[in-house]
């Protein structure tokens, strides 16, 4: 799979970083969720109090500092385009610098989904949930 609507051409660079957020933050609950539901059938309500957890601005922002020294220049360059556009607003349950964050990962995970690079998506999120199970292992010590 490229994308869903891969008959359609699109060059990403030319999307602004709130749009690449918009689908980004899509395309990262996907994948959120299809982890959730291969790791066993559970509850609608079990797996939705999960994936929150996980898609969280607080989480996404964790992982962003980790992952940064794997990304190429390239996807360095969507990521701080994603951290510096200028959001409308910002959620009370979360801190701007961690909205800003988790708005450059979702930025990162649109270019990559528009660009059709499913490989490096699932690296990336591969990643990122090794860094949650870190985080978590952490927290219970």
């Amino acid at each position: 799979m490229d994308r869903f609507l891969a008959e359609t051409d699109c060059d990403p660079k030319s999307y602004s970083p709130l749009t690449l957020a918009f689908i980004g933050d899509g395309v990262f609950e996907l994948f959120v969720r299809e982890r959730l539901v291969l790791q066993g059938n559970c509850p609608v309500k079990e797996l939705h109090k999960h994936a929150v957890v996980q898609v969280q601005a607080a989480a996404q922002a964790m992982a962003v500092p980790k992952l940064e020294p794997i990304l190429s220049e390239e996807e360095i360059s969507v990521l701080k385009r994603g951290r510096n556009a200028h959001v409308g607003h910002v959620p009370k349950n979360s801190s701007v610098a961690d909205y800003h964050a988790a708005t450059a990962l979702e930025s990162l995970f649109g270019y990559l989904y528009l660009k059709g690079d499913l490989k490096r998506l699932q690296e990336l999120f591969r990643e990122i949930c090794k860094i949650q199970m870190q985080n978590i292992e952490k927290t219970n010590f």
